[in-house]
């Protein structure tokens, strides 16, 4: 019997292969945008799991309580971490501080490489599970030895074992390599992790600053992980370390908590001190997609299917006459979709091979089919099989519901509303395309709206270089003055903040202040020419000036810093930080230096060169990209010749703060044009039906006289008619998701409504396009031909 529901099955595809061939690739379009967002979803649920600890690691994250809201922060004082060291060390088998993550400079003979590595104690290897490929996992426990990851021991040291050689680390230290891990999984924290430094070099032989942050409470400057026991409680612990800081820091109340290494992917987002969301949104929203994609794709089939009924009639009637059952139709049926829906899957794998680097530049992964995993294979099978029954259940229970006697004798008619489910199931189709429409252009029109908004400084012609070495120590001004030489150099500065971050922040103190206001702006220390190199605009006061020795102890606000102290003529006024007093003589037009969507943070700029870590230049106009870094690179090989030349522009730089929305604006994209290609395929399947449905009609209507114009109005006013009310349902629908998704950013654009309008009608155009092939072919045939048919 299987046999034979084979054999019939393969008859029916290739007696129609024009809805063999709809159905097919369409079911083959939808399951490969399925199959591409499954393997995206995995990615991401499956992100931090390479680390065996994955289930017992947390990060200490700190609630810092403000006038206005609680703000949760990733970074720790180092105090912190030795307090929860020595005591709750019961609770915690293995605690790690580690510095922020960083470019280094390796040396080794010759071989010089910037590579990004930490600073951090001898527990961690041991507690992210670094797998060993030489020496040991304790090597951070001896201050001059360093871990090498294998790709960055192959390129200092080729195939020679590396182990106990020496490494010349930011052309400060002569360090021993005393192990090589494994490189770290990309979808990992840490998956740029290449070089592991030990924590006791870091804080005794490196800043002033860090070595005096070691007794400071409310300095915040690095990253604090925790193990904790087989089947410990987390949220138990984490109540218990809660008010750990609180007797340390006196200008703000700041509590602690534990964020599990399972949620910091995905549950990384927080409000007045709780969890709640982050990444998890897309993966709900691109699995919606993914799902409602593949039912477009399934929708096909069943349109396709049952508007072929009255010609699958007669088959069915034969079929009960001598005996047949319903189920053994049903299981007919059903055959034939899911010979359809493998088949299909043939190609979707196909599809999805060829697509997946274009879809890994578009999603910034590095994903493979795993072809190899049986259980790939077994939910593919699964996934084929049940996609298979979706979309021939509709078919297989209508079709075999037909009554023999009405079939056979000729009076069976499908119906004046046989007709009605196949136009909701359009209607659904054209709703989740138009949606996904509107979706692309307001996430495109939220980037624009976001690079368009004034960042307060000049961005073009400016990199920055990082100066974490001794050899720049001290030649501040013979730096500038040999770059100012070039011709290609404007202006030079130094701060220890990109102009795209704020990299610190401080509490700070001032006359009339509200006891019960608790803040914190950020600061930045800068040299003297730091505003005439970014170009920033003085609203108040004056720039700092090699004039003012006095300079030295005073600050610059930015607009919002200004609002925040309240005074009504600030220049002048006195603010305290670190018990003394600074003279604010400047206030600047605000500037974006973080997040573009989010208001500016109130930031003060203080005359610190000496805690400077980074050089800003400013390429001077006219003067081509390449040409000026090729004048300036001798300089800086001049006073640190043993570091490659390593910039940021700070264009790029950034232009990495649109990244997360302009992927989400790719890739919504990218599966709305599918969904559309769906859509329409079905579409075409349609109009080819009823054109070839009506080709009597439409002869005698063209022997009376009607034109191809009224011939094309009338095979398209019932699709047109579909595609409006799919509009008048998308249109609020997608309003409401996106109003709601726009409430994240504080800076966003406006739901205009001509967006819903060009989204309305691009679908109507489209629609016109796709199905006037069918409607105008039909009407220009020659009524001889489709009259004296039979």
């Amino acid at each position: 019997m299987l046999k034979n529901y084979l054999k019939v099955a393969w008859r029916n595809l290739l007696n129609n292969k024009m809805y063999s061939g709809v159905n097919i690739v369409g079911l083959a379009t939808g399951m490969a945008v399925a199959l591409l967002i499954g393997l995206w979803i995995w990615d991401e649920v499956s992100f931090d799991t390479s680390h065996k600890k994955y289930d017992r690691l947390a990060q200490v994250m700190v609630n810092v309580d403000m006038t206005d809201a609680t703000y949760t922060g990733p970074t720790t004082s180092i105090p912190m971490g030795y307090s929860l060291r020595d005591q709750y060390k019961a609770d915690f088998p293995n605690i790690s501080l580690a510095s922020f993550t960083q470019a280094h400079i390796l040396a080794a003979g010759d071989k010089k490489i910037s590579q990004m590595g930490i600073w951090a104690q001898e527990a961690f290897p041991r507690m992210f599970t670094l797998k060993m490929l030489g020496g040991h996992q304790d090597a951070l426990k001896d201050p001059n030895s360093v871990l090498l990851a294998q790709s960055a021991a192959k390129a200092l040291f080729g195939d020679t074992d590396p182990v106990d050689k020496i490494v010349r680390v930011d052309n400060k230290f002569d360090m021993t390599v005393a192990g090589v891990f494994e490189d770290l999984a990309y979808n990992t924290t840490y998956g740029e992790l290449k070089i592991l430094l030990p924590w006791e070099r870091y804080v005794n032989d490196t800043e002033y600053w860090i070595k005096a942050a070691q007794t400071q409470w409310d300095n915040h400057m690095c990253r604090l992980y925790v193990e904790v026991g087989p089947g410990a409680d987390i949220d138990k612990l984490s109540a218990k370390i809660r008010n750990l800081p609180t007797p340390h820091v006196k200008h703000a109340r700041e509590e602690l908590l534990l964020h599990p290494m399972k949620k910091w992917h995905l549950y990384n987002q927080f409000e007045n001190g709780r969890q709640v969301g982050g990444r998890i949104r897309l993966v709900w929203l691109f699995g919606i997609i993914g799902v409602f994609v593949l039912l477009l794709a399934c929708i096909n089939f069943m349109n396709l299917s049952t508007a072929r009924s009255e010609k699958r009639s007669r088959e069915v009637g034969i079929r009960k006459a001598i005996g047949s059952l319903r189920g053994q139709l049903i299981g007919q049926f059903f055959s034939e979709s899911l010979i359809v829906t493998f088949l299909a899957l043939v190609l979707a794998l196909l599809l999805v091979q060829l697509s997946l680097p274009f879809f890994n530049g578009l999603s910034d992964k590095t994903m493979s089919i795993p072809w190899a995993y049986p259980l790939f294979w077994a939910l593919i099978l699964g996934f084929t099989v049940i996609a298979g029954l979706v979309s021939g259940s509709y078919p297989a229970l209508y079709l075999s519901g037909f009554e023999p006697v009405k079939v056979l004798k000729g009076t069976f008619r499908a119906g004046r509303f046989s007709a009605l489910p196949r136009k909701v199931l359009v209607v659904v189709q054209f709703t989740v395309s138009v949606t996904l429409i509107i979706g692309t252009l307001i996430v495109y029109r939220q980037v624009q709206h976001a690079r368009n908004r004034p960042v307060g400084y000049t961005r073009e012609g400016l990199i920055t270089v990082d100066i974490n070495t001794p050899d720049f120590l001290g030649h501040y001004d013979a730096i500038r003055n040999d770059l100012l030489q070039t011709g290609a150099v404007t202006d030079m500065a130094q701060s220890n903040s990109a102009p795209t971050e704020v990299w610190s922040n401080n509490v700070v103190e001032w006359k009339g202040k509200d006891p019960g206001l608790k803040v914190s702006p950020g600061t930045i220390a800068v040299s003297h020419d730091f505003g005439s190199t970014v170009g920033w605009t003085i609203k108040e006061g004056r720039d700092f000036s090699r004039n003012f020795p006095s300079d030295t102890g005073a600050f610059i606000l930015n607009e919002s810093a200004a609002k925040l102290v309240g005074f009504k003529e600030p220049v002048g006024q006195v603010i305290r930080w670190l018990d003394q007093d600074h003279v604010i003589i400047g206030v600047v037009k605000d500037m974006v230096m973080e997040s573009p969507y989010q208001p500016i943070r109130p930031v003060i700029f203080h005359l610190q060169p000496s805690w400077a870590r980074l050089i800003t230049v400013r390429i001077k106009p006219g003067v081509p990209m390449q040409e000026g870094l090729a004048k300036i690179e001798p300089v800086f090989k001049k006073y640190n010749p043993g570091s490659p030349f390593v910039y940021k522009f700070t264009d790029d730089e950034y232009a990495k703060k649109f990244s997360d929305e302009q992927r989400i604006g790719n890739l919504t994209t990218f599966f709305a044009v599918l969904a559309i290609f769906i859509s329409c395929l079905g579409l075409f399947g349609l109009a080819s039906f009823v054109a070839e449905k009506r080709t009597k009609e439409i002869g005698i209507r063209k022997v009376m006289g009607a034109s191809v114009f009224n011939l094309w109005q009338m095979l398209s006013k019932d699709f047109v008619m579909l595609v409006f009310i799919s509009c008048a349902i998308a249109v609020p629908l997608a309003w409401y998701a996106l109003h709601q998704w726009l409430q994240q950013y504080e800076y966003r654009t406006q739901l205009s409504w001509w967006v819903f309008v060009m989204a309305a009608t691009g679908a109507l155009v489209i629609t016109l396009a796709t199905v006037s092939y069918q409607a105008v072919k039909a009407a220009i045939m020659n009524p001889v031909k489709s009259l004296k048919a039979e």
